[in-house]
């Protein structure tokens, strides 16, 4: 039987276990990358567990989300990150070089190869056939230094693309209906492939943009084929040795395939506040906009920014309606400046803002009490954009464009015509200056700075024999790591783990850190009762590092998604399902809970008796673990664990 595209990635990387559906296997990691609000504590933990110097063919530490520089935190972890860089072997990409997930894109991605980032979006790799995965920080510093990254050998769906896409419909929309079908939940142990002949019509932009959000759906990551049209990419980049072609056998087995036929789609929104909220333009047309923003990892390309300025070209926003546009990197910024399009941009109206993550995670341009925002970004949760009042839509370049101009949201077809549609062809040649991407220098003497606001991991004690606590909070389904650990001007106390406890569940239960650090205080173990998918979205490893050192032990769910799972595995948290989920209503905030014999249930099969002291009840949770995940659990994480071998 032939292999799919996944497979052959996946297969070729097997270092533990054994290539079979739903169980755990350790694959190789070819690559890796950071960001500055994950990454300050990846490579502090790299230097916790000992390692000397990366042993992957390539790390690169980038700096792209504190970009804003209030106070000296952010600065400070600039120059930690640059230091352990050099040190350690790892390259860095100097702030105002770009976003992590399109620079690695440009300038190292390659086919066939395996690439694990400290960020939920890392998957825009498969836009040119990669195997790239978001984690938690400090699984990517196991890599970094040589170890396998473990995972669930995967389910694969396959999204078989007919037709071809109809003007001011772009992949976004694409990605948008994918979202509809699939929804943002229950797709944990799966990897999304695309093929079919619609494929061939779509750019690696437009491809990294659909495996970008692909995120949104909890899926490991998805892929698309490495074909001609990577080949012609790479080669733009200045990169064409590294191509290799990989394209499924014509016998490659699916567990699923849906069919989309490109001719029917037309543009779509990701309505408040859930990217799988989908309804079309025209549903909403004539809502008023009041802010506009275009950029982001997920929309922010040389084709995206070109489109963009072509549509603009000789027009004006709309009075009362504010334009943001931010490229994705300096390459494009670089390009889009020297052929004028930037100019057409600048003159319409828009404001210019930095080469960053910025607005996406509420690190600026946060909008207006009760706005309507439109963005061509990745998410739309609840607060997310620094304006709690605000509804957030998710959109393709083209239909922001229209409701910039227009100040409401319109149907881009009804605002132009298909002959207007520019035909954007990317370069054969894209600008190459890598000069803001520093080499190491691999002195494993030199120093490396730490300002005041950086700290050490901090410890946890071993697995409890006896969990006595109490309900610290219980919260719905769909609960993201925005709602755990917010973003946004909390970001700069990421390396300050005390302070940065401070605003956990901030936004859910302002008292939370508070009575979680009473409890601890007191020997009272905290214990977080949760719905579905717990865990949404970001890879932010703080979102178990802050309760962990608040004394968190217990998470019960409905169910929890795979890197919050992961992430709570590593700092010694034990993830525990209902057996019964009608059982969630049985609990509720403030009821003390009772678990004995903890050590043992999770050493044989991981079946635990939850006894609710308060209700007079028992409730049958699960921790089905891997014997590897035991091991980190019942050490209380896996720097325990792994001091526990030396």
């Amino acid at each position: 039987m032939g292999k799919n595209v996944v497979q052959k990635i996946i297969d070729s990387h097997i270092v533990e276990g054994k290539p079979q559906c739903g169980t755990e296997v350790g694959i190789k990691i070819d690559q890796t990358l950071t960001q500055d609000a994950t990454g300050t504590m990846a490579y502090l933990q790299f230097e916790a567990l000992g390692f000397d110097k990366v042993k992957t063919e390539i790390s690169v530490s980038y700096v792209d989300h504190n970009t804003i520089q209030e106070g000296f935190e952010n600065a400070d972890d600039h120059k930690y990150l640059r230091t352990v860089a050099s040190r350690f072997g790892i390259r860095f990409s100097k702030p105002g070089n770009g976003i992590c997930h399109q620079v690695h894109l440009e300038r190292f991605g390659c086919p066939g190869k395996t690439l694990l980032g400290s960020d939920s979006h890392t998957p825009t790799g498969g836009g040119i056939g990669m195997i790239s995965i978001g984690a938690g920080g400090l699984d990517v510093a196991v890599a970094m230094g040589g170890g396998p990254f473990y995972m669930t050998y995967p389910r694969v769906v396959k999204v078989e693309l007919t037709g071809k896409l109809s003007p001011w419909v772009s992949a976004k929309d694409i990605i948008l209906k994918v979202l509809q079908i699939l929804s943002t939940k229950g797709n944990v142990g799966s990897i999304v492939e695309y093929g079919g002949e619609g494929v061939v019509a779509l750019s690696v932009p437009q491809r990294a943009t659909i495996t970008n959000m692909g995120a949104e759906l909890g899926v490991t990551t998805s892929v698309f084929p490495s074909d001609e049209i990577t080949r012609e990419f790479l080669e733009a980049q200045g990169r064409g040795a590294c191509f290799v072609p990989i394209t499924a056998d014509e016998d490659a087995q699916y567990d699923r395939v849906i069919t989309i036929d490109l001719s029917t789609l037309e543009p779509l929104a990701a309505c408040p506040h859930s990217p799988g909220n989908i309804k079309t333009v025209r549903e909403l047309s004539g809502t008023e906009v009041d802010q506009v923003l275009i950029g982001s990892c997920t929309n922010a390309s040389y084709r995206d920014i070109m489109l963009v300025a072509n549509a603009l070209k000789g027009k004006r926003v709309a009075s009362g309606t504010e334009l943001g546009v931010a490229c994705g990197s300096r390459q494009v910024m670089s390009m889009v400046s020297r052929n004028g399009a930037l100019a057409d941009i600048i003159e319409s109206g828009a404001r210019i803002l930095e080469l960053a993550c910025g607005f996406c995670i509420g690190n600026s341009m946060a909008p207006r009490t009760n706005a309507v925002s439109v963005r061509t970004s990745n998410r739309n949760f609840f607060g997310r954009s620094g304006t709690s009042s605000a509804d957030v839509y998710l959109v393709s370049p083209e239909t922001a464009v229209a409701a910039a101009l227009t100040g409401k949201f319109t149907d881009p077809r009804d605002l132009f015509s298909s002959e207007d549609y520019p035909k954007i062809e990317l370069p054969s040649k894209f600008t190459i200056d890598d000069s803001m991407i520093l080499e190491p220098s691999n002195d494993t003497s030199a120093e490396i700075y730490r300002g005041p606001n950086i700290g050490a991991p901090p410890s946890n004690d071993s697995c409890p024999d006896e969990i006595k606590g109490e309900v610290t909070i219980k919260v719905g389904d769909k609960i993201t790591t925005d709602h755990i650990m917010p973003a946004g001007s909390r970001l700069k106390y990421r390396s300050n783990i005390p302070k940065y406890a401070e605003f956990v569940f901030e936004r859910e239960a302002p008292g939370f850190s508070e009575r979680a650090l009473k409890n601890r205080e007191n020997g009272i173990h905290n214990i977080i009762i949760a719905g579905e998918s717990y865990g949404q979205g970001s890879s932010r490893e703080h979102a178990a590092i802050c309760p962990m050192y608040l004394g968190v032990k217990l998470v019960v769910a409905k169910s929890i998604e795979r890197i919050h799972r992961a992430n709570l595995i590593n700092f010694g948290i034990i993830p525990a399902f209902f057996a019964n989920e009608e059982d969630y209503e049985r609990i509720d905030d403030g009821d003390k809970l009772e678990i004995c014999n903890v050590r043992n249930a999770l050493e044989r099969d991981g079946e635990l008796v939850l006894n609710n002291r308060t209700k007079g009840v028992e409730i049958k949770i699960n921790a089905i673990l891997t014997g590897r995940e035991k091991e980190m659990i019942l050490a209380g994480g896996l720097i325990n664990a792994t001091r526990n071998k030396k």
